[in-house]
C-alpha cells in the first residue's frame, strides 16, 4: 500500500498547445556547502541519548527536497534526536552527494533515484541503502510556444535535461525512445537534440534561444514557465497512478549498522515532518522558501513557488517499483549495464516507524535486503 499524499492534488497534465535559477536536481551541479542546524532549543532533551553525538544530513536546495528544506528549518527532525546534533549539507549534485557518503563525510542523504542507482551499482551493493521515500513528480517538459505546439514538434529541437544519466535525462530518452525517434545517449544529438544544461543555467539558455525547451524539476520548469514557456508534458502523466519517485533518502550502510537508533530517529522526523507538510500546506510552503533562501539567499518569487508547489507529491514511500522501471530505462538507453539492485532498499525501520505512527507499511517490489 502506499502512504503517499499529495501536497495538494496532484495535477496530470499533457498539454498540447499553447520541465538554476539557483536550484537542481538529481545528478548534477557543484560542491557542497555545511548549513548550520536551525534551533539548538528544538532538539529533545529528554529520553535515552543515542549512540552518535551528531548525523550529517545531505540534501539539495530544491523543492522535491521539501521533507529536508521544512524538516531543518522546522526542527521537526532535530526534536526525534534526543539531543543529537545534525550538520546538513546542501548539495548541487547527486555525484557530489554520492561521494561524500562514499567519503565518509555524509551519513544520511535526500537524493533522486538515479544517482541512488548509480551509487549502489558502482560500489557492488556494498555502499548505500535507500531507507524511505520523499517525494514523487514535479518534473514537466516546459517549452517555447513559438516554436514547439505539440509533441510531434520536438523533432529537429533542442531540448535541455540537467546532466547526462540524471533523472530527468533517462525519462527524456525513453519517451524519445517510445516515439519512435533515435537520440545518441552519449552525445545527445539525433531526432532531437538533448543538451545536458545545469538547472542554473537553463532558465538564461531558455530566454536566450539556444534551447527550444527543456525537460526539468520544479521549480526550474515554474521559472521557465515565468519566462514565457508553456508546458507541454506533466511527467505524472506518463506514470502509472500518476506517481514516480523523485527523492530517495538513502543512509551509508556503515551507519545503517553502528547507528540504527540515530536512523530510525531521522526516520521518525520525517515522517512527522511529511505529516506537518500534509496538514500546514501554505506554512509548509513558506516554511520551504525561508530554507531556500537561508541556503541560496534569494527566496523564490511567488510566481515560480505557488505553481510548482502543487505540483510535488510529498511521500513516505519510495514507490519502489518506479525506481525499478527507472532502471530498466536507462538500460534501455544504454547509460549503464544491467543492474542488481537486490538489496537496494531497507524498509525495516521504516515500516517500523510507520506501523508505530499507525500508517500502512510500504514495499521494497522485492529489492530488500536480505
Amino acid at each position: 500500500m502506499s502512504a503517499a499524499r499529495p501536497l495538494t492534488t496532484l495535477r496530470a497534465i499533457a498539454v498540447t498547445a499553447t520541465l538554476p535559477l539557483l536550484l537542481a536536481s538529481c545528478g548534477y551541479g557543484s560542491e557542497a556547502k555545511k548549513d548550520e542546524p536551525k534551533a539548538a532549543d528544538a532538539a529533545a532533551t529528554n529520553g535515552a541519548k543515542l549512540s552518535a553525538s551528531e548525523v550529517r544530513i545531505g540534501y539539495f536546495p530544491n523543492l522535491t527536497h521539501a521533507t529536508a528544506l521544512v524538516g531543518l528549518q522546522e526542527g521537526l527532525i532535530e526534536k526525534e534526536l534526543n539531543g543529537t546534533k545534525i550538520k546538513p549539507q546542501s548539495f548541487n549534485a547527486g555525484p557530489s552527494e554520492i561521494e561524500a557518503l562514499n567519503g565518509g563525510s555524509l551519513d544520511i542523504g535526500f537524493i533522486g533515484p538515479s544517482p541512488s542507482i548509480n551509487g549502489y551499482v558502482k560500489s557492488k551493493g556494498s555502499n548505500l541503502r535507500i531507507i524511505s521515500g520523499s517525494a514523487s513528480g514535479g518534473v514537466k517538459l516546459v517549452v517555447n510556444p513559438d516554436k514547439i505546439k505539440t509533441l510531434d514538434d520536438l523533432k529537429g529541437k533542442k531540448i535541455a535535461t540537467p546532466q547526462k544519466g540524471n533523472t530527468q535525462d533517462v525519462a527524456f530518452l525513453n519517451w524519445i525512445s517510445e516515439k519512435g525517434w533515435k537520440v545518441d545517449p552519449e552525445s545527445g544529438k539525433g531526432d532531437v537534440s538533448v543538451v545536458r544544461t545545469d538547472n542554473k543555467v537553463t532558465p538564461d539558455a531558455f530566454k536566450q534561444g539556444s534551447i527550444d525547451g527543456a525537460w526539468v524539476p520544479e521549480p526550474t520548469a515554474s521559472k521557465l514557465v515565468s519566462d514565457g514557456g508553456s508546458v507541454l508534458l506533466d511527467e505524472t502523466a506518463l506514470w502509472p497512478d500518476k506517481k514516480f519517485v523523485i527523492t530517495n533518502i538513502i543512509v551509508s550502510q556503515k551507519f545503517l549498522k553502528e547507528h540504527p537508533d540515530v536512523v530510525e530517529a531521522v526516520l521518525r522526523g520525517t515522517v512527522k515532518t511529511n505529516d506537518w507538510i500534509h496538514a500546514n500546506q501554505d506554512k509548509a510552503k513558506a516554511s520551504a522558501n525561508a530554507k531556500l533562501q537561508a541556503d541560496s539567499g534569494k527566496a523564490l518569487d511567488a510566481k515560480i513557488i505557488d505553481p510548482a508547489w502543487p505540483g510535488i507529491a510529498i511521500t513516505d514511500d519510495p514507490l519502489a517499483s518506479t525506481l525499478k522501471t527507472q532502471s530498466e530505462w536507462a538500460v534501455k538507453a544504454k547509460l549503464i549495464e544491467e543492474p542488481d539492485l537486490a538489496g537496494i532498499y531497507d524498509l525495516t525501520l521504516l515500516n517500523k516507524v510507520l506501523k508505530a505512527a499507525g500508517k500502512p507499511e510500504v514495499s521494497d517490489a522485492g529489492l530488500g535486503a536480505k
